[in-house]
């Protein structure tokens, strides 16, 4: 072996534990996942494929700029289009489409659409640039909200005129209750996701255990932590238990990061957010607290975006909620690839149509 994850490779391995999965899932069961790198893991992996019929694997709204809604992506557009502005984002947001457009055709357009790697990096051209107003988009789950409530942090200390956030942030354990309540979902159990939680730990999920009696178990991300968390939730299933349980103990603690939870709360406030395919879930959105509302550009950058439209024949929003495979979709390997996709399931390289497309054969000529 030659690192420290062959023996999460390990075939030998992952061959024992497909034998307990089949062993212990003796009753049908479906088990989403809620994380893209966990979508990409599943699928490159074909992990899918190995599963008993018992077993139904589903790829839930894990992956951040999936979930962003048409009217948010419309927003961040036309603050782009207004006059001075500096929009400044991560890559993956660059061809998400909204309704009539993206950022990236607005860049090609003349619009001052500048791709970052670090939100800091957004403050650094706002103090270079003092006569543009510089906005970051801020897209993600937990995982990226503490860097980003950082940086509001550090606009405020350096007291930059000229820079603002558009917070665009979501929080999981809410959108797993909106899934858990859905009909047409039914879901037994829940892979939670690894990177989400070493934010936030194991406790905001105890309520899918506790009033919806749905098993989790907090996986890591190569073949053989998914593996052991199937077999886990399988062995809850098989026992009548309904609890959160942590396989992936190397990286989160039940406790969470106490340090990051904290610089999250002390720069955003939970309000409702609109999830794509899911609809608005209250509570599950962060906006920036009102001390802080000299940076928000909701506030700084007033504008109106067009009236939000969907994308035809898109069925984006039925696979994130795990009721649609890609391949169902009539769009899916024939008009929408990833050299020109169409929704934003194949935009991302987290998107559940972009891990089917490249690690399946289904929808290829």
């Amino acid at each position: 072996m030659n690192s420290t994850l062959d023996g999460f490779r390990d075939p030998e391995i992952a061959g024992r534990l497909m034998d307990a999965i089949r062993e212990t899932a003796t009753v049908p069961a479906k088990l989403m996942e809620v994380c893209g790198t966990h979508t990409m893991a599943i699928a490159k992996h074909g992990l899918r494929d190995l599963m008993p019929d018992t077993i139904t694997l589903l790829s839930g709204p894990g992956c951040p700029v999936c979930v962003t809604a048409n009217r948010d992506i419309d927003l961040a557009i036309e603050m782009a289009r207004q006059p001075g502005v500096v929009l400044t984002t991560f890559g993956d947001m660059m061809k998400v489409p909204g309704s009539y457009s993206s950022l990236s055709r607005e860049k090609a357009d003349g619009r001052d659409v500048r791709v970052v790697y670090s939100p800091l990096d957004s403050l650094t051209i706002a103090a270079n640039e003092p006569e543009k107003h510089v906005v970051f988009l801020g897209v993600g789950f937990e995982t990226t909200a503490p860097t980003v409530a950082l940086t509001i942090r550090e606009a405020a200390r350096r007291e930059l005129p000229n820079w603002s956030a558009l917070s665009l942030h979501k929080t999981v354990p809410g959108a797993l209750g909106a899934l858990v309540n859905d009909p047409e979902v039914q879901i037994n159990g829940f892979i939670l996701p690894g990177h989400v939680s070493t934010i936030i730990g194991a406790g905001p999920y105890e309520f899918l255990a506790r009033e919806h009696g749905v098993a989790s178990v907090i996986t890591g991300f190569e073949p053989v932590d998914v593996l052991q968390g199937v077999w886990m939730l399988s062995r809850q299933l098989a026992e009548g238990r309904a609890e959160v349980e942590i396989a992936y103990r190397r990286g989160v603690h039940a406790e969470g990061n106490p340090t990051a939870v904290a610089a999250i709360e002390a720069a955003f406030e939970p309000c409702d957010a609109e999830w794509r395919g899911i609809g608005v879930i209250p509570g599950t959105g962060l906006a920036l607290r009102s001390k802080f509302a000299q940076y928000d550009a909701r506030e700084r950058v007033v504008c109106t975006p067009p009236e939000p439209r969907e994308i035809k024949g898109c069925q984006c929003g039925d696979v994130l909620r795990g009721v649609t495979l890609p391949f169902d979709c009539k769009l899916f390997g024939r008009g929408c690839t990833p050299e020109h996709p169409i929704g934003p399931c194949m935009v991302s390289s987290e998107g559940s149509c972009a891990a089917y497309y490249r690690y399946t054969d289904y929808g290829k000529a």
